[in-house]
């Protein structure tokens, strides 16, 4: 049988946006909960200026993604996928988090086929690029617009700020367990 390639993003998928709700809340003297953010651009919660927000997360971003915690089975899932297919991360983080990224890994023990920064949300280029066979994400407009444009299976982790309509090929799952049985189910039925 032929490996599969799994499209992985990081941020809200991997990890868990337990740090970063910590340090905003601190920081900006909030009580956010992540059933408080119902969408993506965190600006409109931390009532600042914009280029105050940029400052603060340019300051910050090292140390938050170093202790992003992992996400519960994330690690136990992917493990099981090494043995039929490969890992292709594929963030949003600029590349100069790079450095950072790989040591996040390795303290991890995470195993990957390879882990691109690309600086932007806009990943099909980079999954047609490796001919991914799945894709899995936390933004909404992301996971529709990777589904519709290279058409493959998007596993779409269920959150606050993700809500909206989505196409049959976004599949919403609330943790890596259900990833895991999605996964199962579909490489079962392609055989």
């Amino acid at each position: 049988m032929q490996r599969i390639r799994f499209g992985i993003d990081i941020d809200g998928t991997i990890t868990t946006h337990e740090t970063m709700l910590k340090m905003i809340n601190h920081d900006f003297n909030l009580q956010l909960k992540i059933e408080d953010i119902k969408m993506y651009d965190m600006n409109p919660y931390l009532n600042e200026e914009p280029q105050i927000i940029s400052q603060w997360f340019k300051k910050n971003v090292s140390l938050m993604y170093s202790q992003s915690p992992l996400a519960d089975g994330a690690k136990m899932v992917m493990n099981k996928w090494t043995e039929i297919g490969d890992l292709y991360f594929i963030s949003a983080r600029n590349v100069k988090l790079h450095d950072i990224t790989l040591e996040w890994f390795r303290k991890n023990e995470l195993q990957f086929h390879t882990i691109d920064l690309i600086g932007s949300h806009n990943k099909i280029q980079k999954i047609k690029d490796y001919h991914l066979d799945i894709f899995f994400e936390d933004k909404h407009d992301n996971a529709v617009n990777i589904y519709e444009e290279c058409q493959i299976p998007v596993i779409l982790f269920n959150t606050p700020y993700n809500q909206g309509a989505t196409p049959k090929g976004v599949i919403r799952v609330e943790n890596w367990f259900e990833a895991e049985k999605w996964v199962l189910d579909w490489q079962n039925s392609k055989q």
